[in-house]
């Protein structure tokens, strides 16, 4: 899912103007080739002969090709021009953009922290009756908290992504016996038969991202927040309600330290430890094809990027090249737990076009029609997982449909200066032999105080 990909890349980028946001992106409009399928679906929504609605987002090249071939029926059948920018600029200069009075009519934020942000500036319009009703009948009661600000919903969801995913060969794991994981002392059991038998460290590992470097290294602690303490405690931590420093937080760094600084686990296909801060995150499971590393902790999204020459010959599938199993509970038995992104269609103008095209975007048709194109997922549930294009996507689907506790990336609920800085800049230290207390403790001392 490029789109979660972007997310974390652009933090990386320096503001570099307003004109900038208009030269880097990509753009896509509905193409008027004079042919309009059923209508019937898009009756609801009414006409709007000559309007327009311009949206804008971190979504990109191919995904981006996707969303506004998503639209495309809808457009033709309201008479609404959609025109859609994708940039690696956006949310570096979306808030620059409105208190100029410039911003896009829609923006596809991609993080709950950057939505109360751009509404702490005035700037968004809250979601219509049609959007607010959309949510209610296809979302857990979850996402409504995540597009929403003291009780006032300004988006609904969009498309989504599900972390904890271990990425593996499932020729290897059938070749030497290796058995998928029930609970988290299973996977350590099994990363340290794989290591003893000492043809590679089992786990593969990359947290360069630019500026953003460090960020895999908080989806991991994040994870294990989740699984050893529970919802509960994880929504007091990225709340502020206990301390960054808290007991359970330590507890959670320790577990994944036991994988992360550890010689014998890391990094397979790479190097030392330290290799890790240098290794791109785009490339770092890769050695799993080359029998240089067995397992890789990485999103769903991670799909898109085993056939890094744009090929088809490395396939995702319980019998292809590749596949993933979920980071598993603590213990056998307890309820699935998941962490995972996604983003939320805000609007900047008050206008009945504007708010057909969010109620459109909200609706299962248009879920459906998305999912249906390939490469993503979404949390509503009047998805069909069918429609999904690969076996891993289907799964997805189905997680966020069953009885699945699901918790949004806690560093994007975190606030900025917590989230996209002190975390991330503390999981490199940290990796880089900063002791536990230190590092959480030093991240404690970076939350704002008001």
């Amino acid at each position: 899912m490029r789109s979660r990909v972007n997310r974390r890349l652009i933090a990386g980028v320096a503001a570099v103007g307003i004109a900038a946001l208009a030269l880097a992106g990509c753009t896509g409009d509905i193409a008027d080739d004079g042919e309009t399928g059923d209508c019937g679906p898009y009756e609801q929504y009414g006409t709007f002969d000559g309007a327009s609605v311009t949206i804008s987002g971190t979504i990109l090249d191919l995904e981006a090709d996707r969303l506004v071939e998503s639209w495309k029926d809808f457009a033709a059948c309201t008479g609404i021009d959609i025109s859609y920018q994708g940039t690696s600029e956006f949310e570096a200069q979306i808030a620059v953009l409105a208190d100029g009075g410039n911003a896009p009519d829609i923006g596809i934020v991609p993080q709950p922290g950057l939505l109360q942000r751009l509404q702490a500036g005035g700037w968004l319009i809250p979601a219509s009756d049609a959007v607010v009703a959309n949510i209610d009948q296809w979302w857990d009661p979850a996402w409504k908290a995540y597009g929403s600000v003291d009780g006032t919903v300004y988006a609904a969801p969009l498309m989504a992504s599900i972390k904890g995913y271990i990425w593996y060969s499932p020729s290897e794991f059938a070749d030497k016996g290796y058995e998928i994981p029930k609970t988290l002392d299973e996977l350590t059991e099994l990363s340290e038969k794989i290591a003893a038998e000492g043809d590679h460290q089992p786990w593969c590992v990359g947290l360069e991202s630019g500026e953003a470097t460090g960020w895999p290294g908080t989806d991991w602690v994040e994870d294990y927040v989740l699984r050893l303490s529970g919802p509960e405690v994880y929504d007091q931590w990225v709340t502020h309600e206990i301390p960054f420093n808290d007991p359970a937080i330590v507890e959670a760094f320790d577990a994944v330290g036991d994988y992360l600084k550890n010689p014998d686990m890391v990094n397979g296909g790479f190097g030392d430890v330290s290799t890790q801060i240098s290794e791109a995150f785009q490339t770092a499971g890769l050695p799993i094809l080359d029998g240089e590393c067995s397992l890789h902790h990485q999103a769903s999204f991670y799909e898109t990027f085993w056939n890094p020459d744009g090929g088809t010959s490395n396939t995702v599938g319980s019998d292809g090249t590749v596949y993933a199993f979920l980071l598993p509970p603590e213990n056998e038995g307890d309820p699935q737990a998941v962490t995972g992104g996604g983003e939320f269609p805000v609007a900047f103008r008050d206008a009945p076009e504007v708010e057909a095209v969010r109620a459109y975007l909200s609706s299962d048709t248009w879920a459906n029609i998305r999912v249906g194109l390939g490469g993503v997922i979404s949390a509503n549930k009047g998805v069909d997982p069918d429609n999904a294009s690969s076996e891993l996507l289907k799964q997805s689907i189905e997680i966020l449909q069953g009885d699945t506790t699901f918790r949004f990336d806690g560093s994007d609920l975190m606030p900025g200066a917590v989230g996209a800085d002190s975390f991330w800049k503390g999981i490199v230290a940290w990796v880089g032999g900063q002791s536990t207390q230190d590092t959480v403790d030093a991240i404690e001392a970076s939350w704002p105080s008001s």
